[in-house]
């Protein structure tokens, strides 16, 4: 069974490969097999996520998982939520990892409420128009 990962990121697909594999299912990222990026419009990981698998199963006409996720920081109100891989550009950095940590540290010096959760989200769609999509959170 061929399973389409709607990400073209080098390091997820070789974090999800060993788990797929076990269970007989060839994960291919979407970019091997012309898929373009789908927008992220919207302001829950849930949105994106799906948005993103349908978008993958549509192009290919096979079943997908995508993924979504970010840091949501409580004295913030949950941000950066779903802009967390940009958050860095906001503060003049780069767009990278290490700057989005340092970014939020420098502006988390002054707050005393540190408490923070990294949220993942990942669905599974069995079609462009499955309606019960599997999520997880």
């Amino acid at each position: 069974m061929q399973i389409v990962l709607a990400s073209n990121n080098p390091g997820k697909l070789a974090e999800l490969l060993p788990l797929f594999a076990p269970l007989g299912v060839q994960l291919i990222a979407q970019g091997a097999l012309g898929v373009p990026e789908a927008p992220e419009p919207y302001k829950t990981f849930v949105e994106n996520a799906l948005t993103k698998a349908r978008n993958a199963a549509k192009h290919t006409g096979l079943p997908a998982i995508a993924d979504d996720a970010g840091l949501c920081i409580d004295a913030w109100g949950g941000l950066p939520g779903v802009d967390t891989a940009y958050y860095c550009v906001q503060h003049g950095y780069e767009k990278s990892d290490d700057n989005n940590r340092r970014a939020v540290l420098e502006q988390m010096a002054p707050e005393p409420n540190r408490r923070a959760k990294m949220v993942s989200t990942i669905v599974a769609v069995r079609s462009e128009f499955d309606p019960e999509p599997l999520i997880a959170v």
